[in-house]
């Protein structure tokens, strides 16, 4: 079996790990981030015209022995974001992979350990503000931690609004599935509220949400972008980030918003929900070392299981400085 770099296709990703797995590797490497073992590099964005946007984050994990980045632009056609592992001691390249599906694994990795730790142990209505690509699997990350009895779905697209309802049926983790009218009649009295959205505009408002309840925010993390009303931060007893100075940087929704604490903090001290809290905020703005938790485990399986498409090793090479002697050849042309 080649011990080579290896390229990882979506496909491969998919076939290597479960949320589950990506839940509890993402809950170590916060851990790890607790007691100084790992940092997540400062999070990059370029935007321009249109609301498209150049991103890179990445970090670093002493117990697993990597550092990573991955980047992505984010256009209207899209987005093919690449995750990159290296040793963290060496340099040497260990793979690069397709990672919008293990984007997807890693937010909802990243949420289900902010919902397990702070969202009411007895909650099982959960309202889901979106229907888009994250949507799905933030359901099924409330639904890995809290037993849900309900589900209910807004988003403000009729057609987009059903045929997400109509997709969760089909799973046997969501419990009863409810199309909402409103943002409104979907978080009233719901314990668990997690918004994935694109609007620059707020729609939750504190007067709607529930006495005890948890929001898992994850739209609005450039500055243009705005879901939650001021007045929802003033309920909140505890604001958690994974980010937290990504979060204040960049998500102008937090002006205001006092400490935010870090979600590694709150698993490495154990801390949990504070006691009679009326609601608690989780502001999810995407860390590379979460990405690199759920990117190891994937190269990790990939070496064991011998997935994936080995790279060759890289060959020094140095640069040319000088134009070539008139009539030699040139690879470039």
């Amino acid at each position: 079996m080649s011990d080579a770099p290896r390229w990882i296709t979506e496909a491969d990703v998919v076939e290597l790990i479960d949320l589950p797995d990506a839940i509890d590797a993402v809950e170590q490497a916060l851990a790890g981030e607790a007691g100084g073992g790992g940092r997540s590099m400062d999070k990059t964005h370029l935007g321009w015209e249109g609301g498209h946007g150049l991103h890179a984050l990445g970090g670093w994990s002493g117990d697993l022995g990597l550092v990573a980045t991955k980047t992505w632009a984010h256009t209207d056609g899209g987005a093919s974001p690449l995750l990159v592992l290296w040793d963290l001691h060496t340099g040497s390249l260990r793979a690069v992979m397709e990672a919008f599906a293990l984007g997807q694994l890693r937010t909802a990795s990243v949420t289900a350990v902010a919902t397990r730790w702070l969202a009411p142990a007895e909650a099982e209505v959960m309202a889901m503000i979106g229907s888009g690509r994250q949507a799905r699997a933030q359901v099924a990350a409330v639904a890995a931690v809290r037993s849900l009895a309900e589900v209910r779905v807004f988003s403000p697209t009729p057609a987009h609004r059903r045929r997400f309802v109509e997709e969760l049926r089909e799973t046997d983790w969501a419990g009863a599935v409810v199309e909402a009218p409103s943002v409104e009649a979907a978080v009233d009295s719901a314990r668990v509220v997690t918004t994935a959205t694109r609007s620059r505009s707020e729609f939750l408002s504190a007067s709607s949400l529930a006495a005890g309840g948890h929001v898992n925010a994850l739209g609005a993390i450039v500055p243009e972008g705005r879901e939650l009303a001021a007045d929802v931060l003033e309920r909140c007893t505890v604001v958690v980030a994974d980010s937290p100075e990504a979060a204040q940087r960049l998500s102008s929704e937090l002006d205001g918003a006092g400490q935010v604490v870090s979600l590694a903090q709150v698993v490495g001290t154990g801390g949990g929900r504070p006691a009679g809290a009326d609601l608690t905020l989780f502001k999810a703005m995407g860390i590379g070392l979460a990405d690199l938790a759920v990117g190891a485990e994937v190269a990790r399986r990939a070496q064991a299981h011998d997935v994936g498409r080995p790279l060759p090793h890289r060959q020094k090479a140095a640069p040319r400085l000088g134009r070539p002697p008139a009539g030699a050849l040139r690879k470039d042309e």
